[in-house]
């Protein structure tokens, strides 16, 4: 029996994902954004970011390299790296939520095929540092970059990185229609965290759960928030028109690819004064 002919990607967000890094960075990453501008709402202290292999600490002149590396290409040791720094940081936020900690659960979405790192290492040693992870998907219906995670080591954390790779998120947002905001998912216990995104113009999302009140009176607070920071383009970039909201896909990639994950349950951590969380 011959082979069965794999579908062609149908949408733009399809498309995306099935990019190599090297395409995905001169699609999404590299375009100048001139013709995009961020949400009246939005600061200006994060505006899109173009993108960047090298950045250094303001304060300590320290080098580091960046690079993006989609989840199935990440080696071991780099998946292992960035899974040790989001249970350094985000450890006690997990174990104080309903679902606890869950280490398996964790590491399956790690490797989620349509994720991408963007991973900061030092010049020096080649050790992980900070890094943040994304996707291009659909959230209830809605076209949205993910952020899944950003996470920085304690000598990074205040030092502008966590606002660069923020960045990196609105400049992949504002050059990939029918995309039109940047979501994540914060645990409230993580109030540098949340202060950070604040700060960068996320707030509070539609879709975000509220309290939930039973029979009995007994009212239950979520332990999360779902935020989102819109942005908008003054001129059509593509002329890709959005696809069908479906919740589920099997992509030219090859593989079924859901429209979400479970976004209930991962929130990383940033800077010290600009801390944030991801999801999961």
């Amino acid at each position: 029996m011959a082979p069965k002919r794999q579908r062609a990607p149908t949408s733009p967000i399809e498309r995306a994902n099935c990019q190599t890094d090297k395409e995905f960075i001169a699609n999404y990453l590299q375009p100048s954004v001139t013709s995009s501008k961020l949400h009246p709402s939005s600061p200006a202290q994060l505006p899109p970011e173009p993108w960047t292999t090298e950045w250094s600490h303001p304060k300590t002149d320290t080098k580091y390299t960046i690079s993006l590396v989609q989840s199935g290409k990440l080696s071991e040791e780099e998946l292992k790296a960035c899974f040790d720094l989001i249970k350094e940081t985000s450890y006690d936020d997990y174990q104080n939520s309903k679902d606890k900690w869950q280490p398996r659960k964790k590491m399956e979405e790690m490797r989620s095929p349509d994720l991408r790192y963007v991973l900061v290492k030092d010049g020096s040693s080649g050790s992980i540092r900070a890094f943040t992870s994304f996707m291009p998907t659909y959230e209830e219906g809605q076209p949205v970059v993910y952020c899944y995670e950003i996470h920085l080591k304690p000598e990074l954390q205040g030092s502008g990185l966590g606002s660069l790779l923020m960045g990196f998120h609105v400049t992949v947002a504002t050059n990939l229609p029918p995309i039109t905001k940047v979501m994540l998912t914060c645990f409230l216990s993580n109030k540098r965290a949340l202060d950070f995104y604040k700060r960068h113009g996320f707030g509070t999302d539609d879709i975000s759960p509220g309290p939930r009140k039973f029979r009995s009176g007994k009212v239950v607070m979520p332990d999360y928030v779902i935020m989102s920071k819109p942005v908008v383009r003054s001129a059509p970039l593509t002329k890709d028109k959005p696809s069908e909201r479906q919740r589920s896909h099997t992509d030219a990639c090859g593989y079924h690819s859901p429209e979400n994950k479970n976004h209930k349950d991962e929130r990383p951590e940033l800077e010290p004064s600009t801390s944030s969380d991801g999801k999961s």
